[in-house]
């Protein structure tokens, strides 16, 4: 059956209806200008684009952008800086990057080189990156303060440090090295917090690609497949849906590797009467989607799968009614420990008062980490949680997961037998909205009705 057509799922448009949503360029240019605004007079930024990494010999890793850089530029390529100088004459963006090169080009591709540079990527000036030994000191003198993300790069680090002490070696002739060096980050991060209609939009199309694909995975899922089969489900979907690359390594552990919080091998047997737990999402214009799901590889819930299904499901729908404007970022996941520990006594796997049991943190063997995390362009995404020791406030245009989960551990002696080894996850991703939030994961079923209706109309399709 096609994904989004059993019961119990959205219907989606076909993939090669939908076009893949990018950032505009336009986009970059107001963040580069809102920087600049909030720097200091006569001061330069400088950011370096992410290095290659070597996988084996010759082999390298595939390519991702550092996020700051690419915030900044979208511009995609390694062994390249990005200097901003409000005020400059001759342009405030300079961009050093690789030139053309048709011989490397014929086996690496293309690249922008400069003139690509400041057509394609809006950049003022454009200078080889060959050349930043003899240019960039020149743009560094006289200015009075560096903004730059020092300890993130050490051997860009280095050779900063080389061009500054070549400009104090000067001072005789009436150089003028910087006076001060500014971490860029809490500029710049904090621009990063807050989305746009833009990166909404585009991270919308992440977690409706991303949808598809944990709706596809429940549809394939039978007992005698291996865990390695539903992640390939999953990539294909997101590969489909215009993704080069997953988020994050993705998750699906069944039966008790879902106890595993970061489990990765991903090569286990699905087995008939087990659960198992899919915490995977696609990126687009590197922008992160992270969604979770859990459901029975035979389709069916048992007693005690569906009582703890429940109970998270509880929690994570008791979330979304403490995540808007003015609430503080703690609150949501204080009350998924309440629901949950409540839950957890009901169902006789806790003793005592719930309030005692939460103060005591007598939960934390079953639920031990917190009910969500920002999102944006990392997939734990920048910002402060905290602002002078106080939990931050929401505000419209914050995007984070919500994320409850309940973990019985297979050797968990405490608890009856046919409760241990269950282990449940429910992750959306929401964005605050001027009066609440929106939850941008909705396409994926996480009702049991739903689920074992999807699950059983695909069951009963022909291949």
């Amino acid at each position: 059956m096609r994904p989004g057509h059993a019961a119990g799922a959205k219907t989606f448009p076909a993939l090669s209806e939908v076009a893949v949503i990018r950032i505009p360029k336009t986009e970059y240019a107001r963040r580069r200008k809102a920087l600049m605004a909030q720097m200091e007079p006569n001061s330069i930024a400088i950011l370096p684009a992410a290095p290659v990494h070597v996988r084996n010999r010759d082999v390298e890793h595939a390519y991702r952008q550092d996020s700051d850089f690419q915030y900044l530029s979208g511009f995609p390529e390694p062994d390249a800086v990005i200097a901003l100088i409000p005020g400059r004459e001759h342009g405030e963006f300079v961009l050093f990057c690789r030139e053309r090169n048709p011989e490397r080009e014929l086996w690496d591709g293309l690249r922008a080189g400069q003139e690509g540079a400041i057509r394609d990527f809006g950049a003022d000036d454009a200078f080889p990156i060959t050349d930043i030994d003899e240019i960039l000191p020149g743009l560094i003198e006289g200015r009075s303060r560096v903004y730059y993300a020092i300890g993130t790069h050490a051997e860009f680090d280095q050779q900063l440090l080389e061009w500054i002490n070549t400009i104090r070696s000067k001072a005789r002739q009436g150089a003028q090295p910087p006076r001060e060096f500014v971490a860029l980050e809490p500029l710049l991060h904090e621009m990063r917090l807050i989305k746009s209609a833009a990166e909404i939009k585009v991270m919308r199309y992440a977690a409706e690609v991303s949808a598809r694909a944990h709706v596809r995975a429940m549809q394939a899922c039978q007992p005698g497949l291996h865990e390695y089969d539903l992640e390939a489900e999953l990539e294909y979907v997101f590969r489909k849906g215009g993704s080069r690359q997953v988020a994050y390594e993705s998750i699906v552990g069944s039966g008790r590797n879902g106890c595993i919080l970061h489990y990765r091998e991903n090569e286990a047997p699905l087995r008939d009467g087990e659960l198992v737990l899919i915490d995977a999402g696609c990126e687009i214009d590197c922008y992160a989607s992270d969604i979770t799901r859990t459901f029975p590889v035979n389709g069916r819930f048992s007693a005690e799968q569906k009582a703890i299904y429940e109970l998270v499901l509880a929690a994570n729908l008791e979330a979304f009614r403490h995540i808007a404007p003015g609430r503080h970022w703690a609150e949501a996941h204080e009350a998924t420990v309440r629901v949950i520990t409540a839950g957890l006594v009901e169902l006789g796997l806790l003793e005592g008062e719930v309030d005692a049991l939460i103060q005591s943190e007598a939960y934390k063997p079953f639920y031990m980490h917190r009910a969500g995390h920002w999102l944006g362009m990392d997939v734990h995404d920048v910002g402060d949680y905290k602002i002078g020791g106080q939990w931050r406030v929401l505000e419209p245009g914050m995007c984070l997961t919500v994320e409850p989960g309940i973990y019985i551990a297979p050797d968990n002696e405490s608890v009856p037998a046919p409760w241990r080894g269950i282990a449940v996850r429910i992750e959306d991703d929401v964005v605050v909205t001027r009066d609440g939030c929106e939850v941008l994961t909705s396409g994926v079923p996480k009702t049991v009705v739903e689920i074992e209706a999807l699950m059983a109309a695909a069951a009963r399709s022909p291949a």
